[in-house]
């Protein structure tokens, strides 16, 4: 098969998982601002497969990229790294 050597994954807390079978990851980043220097907070939200629906709101998950599975769906939930009670 045709595998990637090392895909890309990401840390980022559940926003909703009121999709079937798909989760909204929030990312955060931290980038410095290249004239003042200042750390700026930035956001991107990624459409994540959650095939168990295990996912809950606040749960902190690693995602991995992969195939796409729908129009904006191009990543995968790997495992819950911390989940909210």
């Amino acid at each position: 098969m045709n595998e990637r050597a090392n895909p890309r994954t990401r840390v980022g807390i559940v926003r909703s998982n009121k999709m079937d079978k798909t989760a909204v990851v929030e990312v955060v980043r931290y980038v410095r601002h290249p004239l003042y220097k200042k750390y700026i907070r930035r956001r991107v939200k990624y459409l994540a497969h959650d095939a168990e629906n295990t996912c809950g709101i606040g749960d902190e998950v690693k995602i991995i990229e992969t195939r796409p599975m729908s129009r904006r769906k191009r990543w995968r939930v790997i495992e819950t790294l911390r989940a909210v009670q």
